[in-house]
């Protein structure tokens, strides 16, 4: 016999607390473990179809921990040190791009550079900070980076734990599937089916999407000259993962360095002043880049990677992104997606059981004429 409904709530309420209060204390402990796991789960299908293959478990596992330690050697080598240099120039020359923007809107929007006015101030306070706080953001965020993503994590812990994970991946499902209560295994099974196919088709597909259109970014602005094309690019690429943000940020980021670059202007060789010319092509090109990447995420990319309904909201991914890295910082970002997408399903389920429910359909027609015979009966 099932227990009453109010103990269950009780319980599982319970559980649910312990859960977050475990992630709230633990904080970057986890990390190494929630990572693992995640990259463990994205690499489950690999790992299943090499077994199709005649591969044993362990030995799948190997493979794929092979090729992926080979391609991360390869990233390392290849782009990290190209994009942390990028990165880091791109944070110096930031006061200059403002000067540029503010001579450029006093040169032809000068009402904006009254002093008595709100916005002239608010310009002057900003470039004023970007002076000052521009290179300690930056000594904050790469030691604040260094800190969370450690040598011995990155070089040894999470690929060992990813390792275990991914072998025993199967086995720990079976395990947790024999630990559900009974009375409700086929209706958590199927609320669980529909999350990871919703996971699947988000985080899997969404996440190529991402390193496609971050490469094709990448590689097509560093093509035409864009100074910092590679962080550009990785900055639009991962921002994807967040639905019109992306496209958005990467594209003013790109179109606006594009300005700074190739608009024409003053400059000074060999100690007199030379007129440069504007290069319109190289700007028309950078924005037909992010135009040829739009269409090709939302005609082809998406639809085919991704699928047309997920059932993750964009307003809901974003709450759920912002909620959980402000309460959990970056371990909350990496759960944010599962916990919307659990919320998704449950709530969907729950609206599903309201319109079967009499609260939503009331009395059916006979139903309605025995309730109002035995009224009848009671006035007699």
């Amino acid at each position: 016999m099932a227990l009453p409904v109010r103990d269950q709530v009780k319980y599982w309420s319970i559980a649910s607390v312990v859960f977050l209060g475990t992630v709230w204390l633990l904080g970057d402990v986890m990390l190494p473990f929630v990572l693992a796991m995640a990259i463990a789960y994205m690499l489950d299908p690999i790992a299943d179809r090499l077994e199709k293959l005649g591969l044993s478990r362990a030995l799948a596992t190997v493979v794929i921990t092979i090729c992926a330690a080979i391609i991360f050697l390869i990233i390392a080598l290849a782009v990290v040190p190209t994009l942390v240099r990028q990165a880091t120039d791109l944070v110096e020359i930031a006061p200059q791009l403002f000067e540029d923007l503010q001579a450029f809107l006093r040169k032809h929007v000068p009402d904006l550079f009254n002093e008595n006015t709100q916005i002239h101030q608010s310009l002057m306070q900003i470039g004023e900070t970007i002076k000052s706080r521009g290179g300690e953001l930056l000594s904050t965020a790469l030691s604040s980076v260094m800190s969370l993503f450690n040598v011995l994590m990155i070089m040894f812990l999470v690929p060992v734990i990813t390792f275990y994970l991914l072998m025993d991946w199967d086995r720990m499902v079976e395990k947790v599937d024999l630990m559900l209560p009974r009375d409700h295994a086929p209706v958590v099974r199927r609320l669980a089916s529909q999350i990871d196919r919703t996971l699947a088709s988000f985080i899997r597909g969404q996440g190529t999407v991402c390193l496609i259109l971050g490469a094709f970014y990448a590689a097509a602005l560093m093509l035409v000259g864009l100074k910092f094309g590679l962080v550009t690019g990785a900055i639009a690429g991962a921002l994807t993962f967040i639905p019109y943000v992306g496209a958005l940020v990467g594209g003013v980021l790109s179109i606006g360095l594009a300005l700074f670059q190739f608009w024409g202007g003053e400059t000074m060789v060999d100690g007199e002043t030379v007129m440069m010319s504007t290069d319109w092509l190289r700007i028309g090109l950078v924005i037909g880049i992010f135009a040829i990447g739009q269409f090709f995420e939302g005609n082809i990319l998406t639809p085919n990677l991704v699928g047309s309904s997920i059932g993750l909201h964009p307003v809901l991914l974003i709450f759920a992104l912002t909620v959980f890295g402000t309460l959990f910082g970056f371990v909350g970002m990496l759960i944010a997606v599962p916990v919307a997408a659990s919320i998704g399903v449950v709530a969907r389920f729950g609206i599903e059981q309201y319109q079967n429910s009499r609260l939503y359909t009331g009395l059916t027609h006979d139903e309605q004429a025995r309730h109002k015979a035995s009224n009848d009966t009671d006035d007699q």
